[in-house]
């Protein structure tokens, strides 16, 4: 039966659109089926990514190679997605990971960089103060510093860029959802929530959270996703000019993991401070329940600990407004995202974000599309094998 496309891309966040790009430049007959952001997510009813936002932290630095090597790769290509693109979505200002002196974290985060060749300089306590006068961290603190090729980027732009550059080289962009995905006389068959149907060749399944979606996949991904709330802290031009030397920071001590992104311009023209990184897990179990949750502002108790946190992190700083906003990560059984088919030869899934793919989303795309391209990921230097999971 004759298909529509070769390859369909469904999720045009940082991942989907990232593999769309890679296929579109190597094969024609690509699509790649998303909605744009909705213009007021209160009333929307549809589906929604965690994209929608300004600011994600992006470094090599992590406790995990392969966490690390995912992003350096992709790091590696931000000049050139921008400098194609036309959009500016990165700014390098630098990131330090602050937790315990002589703690397995910082070690392991450090161990990562110099496999991989990135320079990183290491603060005891006296360092971080001298650095970033800006910053009250606890007793006892060390730091590793990342200060070239870390720092934030915007995933709206990012998405954007990637969006664009996809388009560009050929692919064919529908802006609709899909509904369900099955095996139909040898090809893949999508539909989507216009009432359209595509068929495809191969399909890769990319919608982030969504994945989980009732009766989008025969057999569901085995993932579970969480509702988490980001706090943003209004601050003045004088407060984000006095600032502007601050990175992003990611804190591990006993009892806390966040991280603070440096204020940022959003698009209603103010600078906001970013901070993440919920107490406790709020388990979102359904399609209905995620959407719920996107049109919520997160949680009361998760504002009211974050601003905790900030109020004895930034002493020095005053801020004009607090606000909130949900989004959501998605945890896979190994950790690491999930690159590989279903049962059916022609259905793959690029999914998993584990809250920390933003800044390595270039790369996963690019692994989702050698995957159709060849029907296997060849091996690249990373211990995992990226294998998917289903319930």
């Amino acid at each position: 039966m004759a298909v529509d496309f070769r390859f369909i891309v469904i999720g045009r966040g940082m991942m989907g659109a990232a593999a769309a790009k890679y296929l579109a430049r190597q094969t024609d007959g690509v699509a790649v089926i998303g909605p744009d952001e909705p213009d007021d997510r209160r009333t929307h009813q549809g589906v929604f990514a965690s994209h929608y936002d300004e600011g994600r932290i992006t470094r090599t630095i992590d406790p995990d190679r392969d966490w690390a090597l995912l992003a350096n790769r992709s790091i590696s290509r931000y000049d050139e997605i921008a400098r194609d693109s036309g959009v500016d979505f990165y700014r390098e200002i630098g990131c330090v990971v602050v937790a315990p002196d002589g703690s397995d974290y910082l070690e392991r985060t450090r161990q990562a960089a110099v496999s991989l060749g990135v320079e990183t300089s290491l603060l005891d306590e006296a360092g971080l103060k001298a650095a970033f006068p800006f910053f009250a961290f606890p007793d006892g603190a060390a730091g590793v510093f990342e200060a070239k090729g870390a720092g934030h980027i915007s995933p709206r732009s990012l998405v954007k860029a990637q969006s664009m550059l996809a388009e560009k080289a050929g692919a064919a962009i529908i802006r609709d959802h899909v509904v369900s995905i099955r095996s139909e006389g040898g090809s893949a068959v999508v539909r989507t929530a216009g009432g359209r149907s595509y068929r495809g060749e191969k399909v890769l399944l990319a919608a982030g959270g969504f994945s989980i979606a009732q009766n989008l996949l025969a057999r569901p991904v085995a993932m579970t996703v969480y509702g988490r709330t980001v706090t943003l802290f209004e601050v003045s031009e004088t407060d984000a000019a006095r600032l502007a030397a601050m990175p992003s920071l990611i804190l591990d001590v006993p009892g806390i993991h966040i991280y603070l992104l440096p204020p940022i311009r959003y698009p209603d023209g103010k600078f906001y401070l970013k901070i993440g990184g919920d107490p406790d897990d709020l388990a979102l179990g359904d399609e209905m329940e995620m959407r719920a949750w996107f049109r919520t502002e997160g949680r009361e108790t998760v504002r009211a600990y974050l601003e905790r946190i900030v109020e004895a992190l930034v002493p020095d700083m005053a801020p004009l407004s607090i606000s909130t906003a949900a989004c959501v990560v998605s945890q896979t059984q190994s950790g690491y995202p999930m690159i590989g088919y279903t049962s059916s030869p022609g259905i793959a899934v690029l999914t998993g974000c584990a809250g920390t793919s933003a800044k390595s989303s270039d790369e996963i795309g690019r692994l989702g599309a050698e995957l159709l391209l060849a029907g296997r990921i060849s091996e690249q230097g990373y211990s995992t094998d990226f294998t998917p999971q289903f319930r």
